[in-house]
């Protein structure tokens, strides 16, 4: 049940183009579909569900801090999961069971139900349903990886800009529970029917070549070396990676739970806050496009150490920005980070690793930026309390950052095969 070509099986479909995009494309759909489990998702439906419920803020702030980190704890075991049985069947699983949940939240009446619930939004949809997603497009490409999963994540963004202000209008209009309970049947008649009739395991299990190319000479010459979990945690570029995208999380999720308040410090309004949002949108897909292209031609750490630089210097400049000009450049530079460092995290773990054991490598690696994401705002928070200010933990930010931009420049990255012109340091 390991093997990457356990059954042989047509796709569904004959198509004109590579049915590994295909896969692409459901794959953006599942990440989608994670929305009721991630922050930004609760965030839609929170203040009405603390008025319906009379919850406590403070409370309810515990509540999804625990249930956060619970709930990274899905995504070590999904991997393993998708590695025995694909793709296939561990999403509609997931799919379904995320439906049911989120169906069961829309008529929660008790804190100690919404409690769970949210605990297993969390575990199903930001951790299990991402890693399920993430794996899918990294188990059919190899050459084109990169410019996959820069379609990938253009698809996923446009996914989300879509999603959130139907969902937020439904919200405003209907109220949370409706909102929630047409999001569980999307889940439910939508995405796991999808992924039941058109996912496959991998390109070698419907007895396709992945990226859908003839075997070169180059390729047949040399066959890649699939690393285990374990070995994958004995190199020191798992956890450069694996580390630096957690600190890109727990920076964005902080920056993006407080943002108004941080700018609010430095005297900007409401307004400010919303427009500076749109930018780091755009630059955010900008570099999605850009990073998939650049790391198709560049090393993949180099792209890396070049996302956290960006990434320090608009950390540094935040509790000095004084002009409007100043935010929307400060709020480009962030988005254009970050489109860089989900570009390299969607691609590293099968470029470098293979794709033979990636759902678990691709589980604590998810894990790690989940439970990274759920301190974020914790530290933030804890600091303005004790200092008064957010300006003392971006300088610290900034300092851990600039380490993590000269280990990424220097750190060796394993190289398999074909890839080793584009990863290697």
């Amino acid at each position: 049940m390991n093997s990457l070509s356990t059954e042989i099986r047509q796709p569904p479909l004959a198509l004109p183009f590579y049915y590994g995009w295909v896969h692409v494309f459901i794959a953006a759909l599942a990440m989608v579909g994670t929305l009721p489990g991630r922050t930004q998702g609760l965030g839609l439906i929170t203040e009405p569900l603390l008025r319906d419920l009379q919850i406590d803020r403070v409370y309810f702030a515990r509540i999804n801090l625990w249930a956060t980190l619970i709930g990274a704890l899905f995504s070590i075991g999904v991997g393993r999961l998708i590695d025995r049985f694909g793709s296939r069947i561990v999403l509609t699983v997931v799919a379904v069971s995320l439906a049911f949940v989120v169906l069961g939240m829309s008529a929660a009446s008790n804190v100690a139900a919404i409690a769970v619930l949210i605990t297993l939004t969390r575990g199903l949809g930001q951790s299990a349903l991402s890693v399920v997603s993430i794996t899918m497009v990294g188990q059919w490409f190899v050459r084109r990886l990169n410019i996959a999963m820069a379609v990938y994540t253009i698809a996923l963004s446009i996914g989300f800009m879509l999603a959130f202000p139907l969902i937020g209008a439904i919200v405003l209009s209907y109220g949370w529970r409706t909102a929630w309970w047409l999001v569980g049947v999307a889940l439910l008649v939508g995405l796991a029917p999808l992924g039941l009739l058109l996912v496959r395991r991998s390109p070698e299990s419907c007895a396709i070549d992945p990226d859908g190319e003839s075997h070169s000479a180059k390729q047949s010459d040399h066959v890649p070396t699939d690393y285990t979990l374990r070995e994958a945690l004995l190199t020191p570029s798992f956890w450069v990676f694996g580390i630096s995208s957690a600190v890109y999380g727990l920076i964005a999720s902080g920056i993006a739970l407080f943002n108004e308040s941080i700018l609010a410090e430095r005297r900007f309004d409401a307004s400010t806050y919303h427009r500076s949002l749109i930018i780091v949108a755009l630059t955010s897909l900008v570099g999605n496009f850009l990073g998939g292209w650049i790391a198709s031609k560049w090393k993949m750490n180099r792209l890396l150490s070049l996302a956290m630089v960006l990434l320090g210097g608009s950390l540094v400049a935040l509790p000095h920005v004084s002009t409007q000009t100043h935010v929307a450049i400060y709020a480009a530079v962030m988005g254009l980070s970050g489109g860089f460092v989900i570009v390299i995290f969607f691609s590293f773990w099968s470029a470098a690793y293979g794709r033979k054991h990636l759902g678990k490598i691709q589980g604590v690696a998810q894990a790690l930026t989940v439970i990274a994401s759920a301190l974020g705002p914790l530290i933030l928070a804890e600091t303005v309390s004790r200092t008064g200010s957010y300006a003392s933990i971006f300088y610290v930010l900034t300092a851990v950052v600039m380490v993590l931009a000269t280990l990424a420049w220097f750190v060796k990255v394993p190289a398999l095969g074909f890839f080793e012109s584009d990863l290697s340091a």
